[in-house]
């Protein structure tokens, strides 16, 4: 079905049915988009998609709320709001419409509903209360904070708003659809660069992309630092142990934290050598010679308090 219509409430808005509208208005570019809680517009017909609204679940009516009794959830238990129920539908037919490899669709569809639908549907649902100091910059709250305030009271303010917070958006889940992308494009290479470098301790990569990712699912844990170039030098960083946290798998030797250009080269004795990060987890070099003898000097260091 090729819909006229993308129907879904009036009045205030929430990341669900933004985030919704996002997939659906890049799919159907030709549809317009009503905002609306009238009977003629949220009952089902065959020139419109309604989401968020009309009490239904029904895919195949192309009817996609989740606020009724019985509401759908996933296999897991968990809920879905509006956001899930489209990305599950049509969440496939988008990341090809943004031009992803057919073979990487599934990957990048599976992947970023774990990390970016679900905690959406979540917190839409009340199944999840961010907290703490960063609870206010949440994508759901940020994208709520472009509602009206209480005292606007021009009647076109709400869609104005709505539109607005749309191109936003749409902005954060482009963005993350080709961050998604890259880290498999990025994946080849670095598993030709592990293939490469045997059970050398240093990774040489050919240019900054994501690597951890690669190196976890190649099962590369002898793995210690990646050296690659930069735009006017090289850079030596540490391989973090876990998705989460900073803890490194070998840390920069403690002498060069914090140190610069001729300070860093008297204490490694490496010429070229011009910075390393106080928290040890990354540091430069001039040449491509001296960040591969750095990382070797790292490397030795780690080895030998038992890295």
């Amino acid at each position: 079905m090729i819909p006229d219509f993308l129907v879904t409430h009036s009045g205030g808005f929430h990341a669900d049915e933004l985030l919704s509208s996002v997939i659906l208005t890049r799919l159907f570019p030709q549809a317009r988009l009503i905002r609306s809680r009238a009977p003629a517009w949220i009952t089902p017909g065959q020139d419109r998609i309604i989401y968020d609204v009309g009490g239904v679940y029904d895919a195949d009516a192309g009817i996609f709320d989740h606020h009724q009794r019985g509401a759908p959830l996933r296999d897991d238990g968990q809920p879905y709001s509006s956001f899930g129920l489209i990305w599950k539908h049509y969440g496939r037919d988008y990341l090809a419409a943004c031009g992803l490899p057919a073979d990487h669709v599934e990957a990048v569809h599976s992947s970023f509903d774990a990390s970016f639908v679900l905690p959406i549907d979540l917190t839409d649902n009340g199944a999840l209360s961010p907290s703490g100091p960063l609870a206010n910059l949440t994508l759901p709250t940020l994208l709520e904070t472009l509602k009206p305030v209480f005292d606007e009271a021009e009647p076109e303010a709400d869609d104005r708003a709505f539109h607005a917070a749309l191109a936003i958006a749409r902005s954060f889940v482009e963005a993350r659809i080709a961050q998604s992308a890259a880290k498999l494009r990025a994946e080849a290479i670095v598993r030709q660069a592990i293939d490469i470098a045997g059970q050398a301790r240093v990774l040489e990569l050919p240019r900054g992309m994501p690597f951890r990712p690669a190196i976890v699912k190649a099962g590369a844990d002898h793995l210690l630092f990646v050296v690659h170039p930069r735009e006017k030098d090289w850079c030596v960083t540490g391989i973090r142990r876990a998705e989460e946290g900073f803890a490194l798998r070998a840390d920069l030797p403690k002498a060069w934290a914090g140190l610069a250009n001729g300070e860093l080269e008297a204490v490694c004795g490496v010429e070229g050598a011009s910075f390393c990060h106080n928290g040890r987890f990354i540091a430069a070099a001039a040449t491509r010679e001296a960040a591969l003898a750095m990382a070797e000097l790292a490397v030795q260091e780690a080895v030998s308090i038992g890295v």
